[in-house]
């Protein structure tokens, strides 16, 4: 299999046939039609997109549904889809129709070109500018901002991703929407390329602003398990040093104070300012130190690695042939 598109849907009933015609169209204009597959994952619809999945699963042998329970949220969806594609190159987009599916014959010819992962983006998008551009477009700036990975639409589901690469992610709560950051930590080579981007036909958006306090968490998330997962003193370690610090000055300076000037120090709430900021010292230095054993536990417990492996040069010995000088030895690119 060369190419899995995986598709989440959520109630888009009256978008699923025409979605399907137009992904058929645009993958059989690149790779032969036995070699690849159309994978949807309904995220628990309510709306009868489930019978229609069914009956084109009935009619395509390139399809395969895969059904969640209930509604999980885009993210697991997506876990689920990759989980279970079995193209070298999986391709992602929404099922609302905004995605244009004619532009995958481009995303996979970038994607040749030697990258890890092509996104999609929506540079001329066609929604509300106060309800969703503008707040996209802040959301944006911020993520570029914070994990220094310069995509310019990190939420458009229009992408192109290696296989290895889309198997490896780990994606919780919201985080779909900022996997090129977390596939730029794992090393991966991104690129990204304008996409078309059409106005919502049928059914209702399900984003909106409410969804903003959840990005924001989840993109804290994302730094933090990016730039500090390993080593979580330097973050809870640095911040105890310098709250200490401050709170150890002051009460030195209040000490002083009372010792050489007998300035009394009762009922001032510089004191309770001092030894706040001093136990506040000690306690993120020993979250530091806690926080240092429970990366250990999580890494050796489950035998994670710290690192991303792209290729390995080795040699091995050619089992197929001996000689009088015993075994011979080849270079394998592995």
């Amino acid at each position: 299999m060369d190419v899995s598109v995986v598709v989440p849907i959520l109630d888009e009933r009256d978008n699923l046939e025409r979605l399907h015609a137009e992904i058929t169209a645009a993958m059989q204009s690149v790779v032969t039609a036995g070699s690849y597959e159309i994978l949807y994952v309904d995220d628990g619809s309510q709306d009868g997109s489930r019978a229609i999945l069914s009956a084109l699963h009935a009619s395509d042998p390139r399809v395969r549904v895969v059904c969640l329970r209930r509604n999980f949220g885009q993210t697991a969806a997506m876990s689920a889809g990759f989980d279970r594609a079995r193209g070298k190159v999986i391709v992602t987009l929404d099922g609302d129709l905004q995605n244009d599916p004619a532009d995958i014959p481009a995303l996979l010819a970038r994607l040749e070109e030697g990258y890890d992962l092509v996104t999609g983006w929506r540079r001329d998008r066609k929604d509300a500018f106060f309800q969703r551009r503008l707040p996209s477009l802040i959301a944006n700036w911020i993520i570029r901002r914070i994990t220094r990975v310069k995509v310019h639409d990190y939420g458009c589901m229009l992408k192109a991703y290696r296989s290895d690469i889309a198997k490896s992610l780990r994606l919780y709560g919201e985080m779909h929407r900022f996997i090129p950051a977390i596939a730029g930590d794992m090393g991966a080579v991104i690129a990204e390329i304008e996409v078309n981007h059409r106005p919502r036909t049928y059914g209702r958006s399900k984003y909106g602003l409410g969804r903003t306090l959840r990005v924001i968490l989840d993109l804290l998330t994302v730094k933090f398990l990016s730039a500090f997962s390993t080593r979580p003193i330097q973050v809870f370690g640095l911040l105890g040093l310098l709250v200490g610090a401050a709170g150890a000055g002051l009460l030195g300076w209040l000490a002083f104070e009372r010792l050489a000037f007998g300035v009394q120090l009762g009922g001032r709430p510089i004191v309770l300012l001092g030894i706040l900021l001093a136990v506040t010292g000690v306690q993120l230095l020993t979250l530091g130190l806690l926080g240092e054993m429970l990366a250990r536990t999580y890494h050796e417990s489950q035998d994670k690695p710290v690192y991303t492996v792209a290729r390995v040069l080795d040699q091995k010995p050619d089992l197929r042939a001996n000689s009088k000088d015993g075994p011979r030895r080849v270079v394998a690119g592995l």
